[in-house]
């Protein structure tokens, strides 16, 4: 074989190899995105042991395809997306089990606080439409989704929309949610541990998340067990302060028995 035919097939080669890695590194950026709702560049660079630029053009390329959007600083999933198509939400199977399963604890006459994402999004097709409840959000599409329910009350606490998160946050909001006397608090979980508890990459979302739950009686957990023992930066609230944990997983499920607690409900 010439050296030049050598050098050709090696430059291929390489070519391959750098082809093979960067498709795989953009498959573990969607799945990271997919699994939390969105994700930091600096993260992803720290994760996947590449710079920020290399990150910054794989995010671009990925948003270019409409796989996720980009914001500053990083990328969202698409589901934050007003016409995002719930069958194309990442698992979606385990989410319809979890809203099944979390469709039976709002009853009619409650007063709900509801967060947002796909999990909430499927709860909400769950609830059966002449539902007489009240329900306090602070998410848009959940908003709007609710009105769909016509003999429902729905009540948007309104305020700065977090660009990260597309929820209304500030003062203005956890004032609003310290006169309020909820009998329950429905939210989606971006990281949650045994050890650790809920956690959130975003403190405007973990202070609005805190408001919630404080103007609640009680508080549910909607996650895909995929989730369990992740950990994000910002502690949202100990496993002790939440009532109910639901997952896809039956609640005899040895992948929660480290979740067990006197206060909590697990279904």
């Amino acid at each position: 074989m010439s050296l030049i035919v050598e050098f050709i097939l090696k430059i291929h080669m390489i070519q391959s190899l750098t082809s093979m890695m960067k498709k795989e590194r953009q498959m573990l950026i969607m799945k990271e995105i997919n699994l939390h709702n969105r994700a930091l560049s600096s993260d992803l660079s720290v994760s996947l042991n590449v710079s920020e630029d290399t990150i910054r053009r794989d995010l671009n390329e990925l948003a270019e395809a409409g796989k996720l959007v980009k914001v500053h600083g990083g990328a969202l999933s698409k589901s934050y997306q007003f016409n995002y198509p719930t069958v194309e939400a990442y698992a979606s199977s385990a989410k319809q089990v979890i809203a099944q399963k979390a469709s039976q604890l709002i009853k009619n006459d409650m007063f709900v606080v509801i967060g947002g994402g796909t999990t909430v999004s499927e709860l909400i097709r769950h609830i059966p439409l002449d539902t007489t409840a009240t329900f306090f959000t602070v998410s848009l599409l959940t908003a709007l989704q609710l009105c769909d329910h016509s003999k429902a009350t729905v009540i948007f606490i309104g305020g700065t929309i977090a660009k990260t998160s597309q929820i209304s946050s500030g003062g203005e909001v956890i004032s609003r949610f310290a006169d309020i006397h909820a009998d329950l608090c429905v939210l989606g979980a971006n990281g949650i541990s045994f050890n650790e508890g809920i956690t959130d990459s975003d403190m405007e979302t973990v202070q609005v998340k805190r408001a919630m739950m404080k103007a609640s009686k009680q508080t549910a957990i909607l996650t895909i067990s995929e989730k369990l023992d992740s950990v994000q930066r910002l502690r949202v609230c100990d496993l002790d302060e939440i009532n109910y944990l639901i997952t896809e997983l039956a609640a005899d499920s040895g992948a929660l028995k480290a979740y067990k607690r006197e206060r909590l409900t697990i279904i």
